[in-house]
C-alpha cells in the first residue's frame, strides 16, 4: 500500500470489501436455494429467507462505508481499489458455489489485482 493510505482508509477498504462481498454471496444464496417455485412465489419465498436480509443488510453497511472511503480518497483511486472486489467474489464463488473459473477469468483475476497493487502502491 503507498504510503499515503493512511490505516483509517486500509480499514475502510477492507471492510468494503467484506460487506460488499457478503452481499453478494448473501444473495447467491438466498437466489440459488432450491425451489420449484415460479413468479410471485418464488419472491415470497426469497423474501422469507435470512440470506437475502443478510445481503440487504450487507448493502447498507456497504453503501455507508463506501461514502466514508470515498470522502478520504480521490474517486479514481477509490473506484480503482475497490475493484478488487471482483476478485474476492470470484473467489469466494469457487469456493463456497462450486462456480467455475475458466482460464480467462483467471488471468482477469490476475490483472485486476496487478491494477489494484499498482493503484495502492503508486
Amino acid at each position: 500500500m503507498g504510503s499515503d493510505l493512511s490505516p483509517l482508509v486500509i480499514t475502510l477498504w477492507v471492510l468494503n470489501v467484506l460487506v460488499d462481498s457478503g452481499g453478494q454471496l448473501a444473495f447467491k444464496a438466498a437466489a440459488s436455494e432450491p425451489g420449484t417455485r415460479d413468479g410471485m412465489e418464488r419472491w415470497r419465498f426469497m423474501l422469507a429467507r435470512p440470506w437475502l436480509w443478510v445481503g440487504i443488510a450487507c448493502y447498507v453497511a456497504e453503501f455507508l462505508v463506501w461514502l466514508a472511503f470515498l470522502s478520504l480518497v480521490p474517486l479514481s483511486e477509490g473506484v480503482l481499489l475497490g475493484s478488487i472486489n471482483i476478485v474476492a467474489i470470484m473467489m469466494l464463488g469457487r469456493v463456497l458455489f462450486k462456480e467455475k473459473l475458466a482460464p480467462m477469468r483467471v488471468a482477469g483475476i490476475v490483472l485486476v489485482s496487478i491494477g489494484v497493487a499498482i493503484v495502492g502502491l503508486h
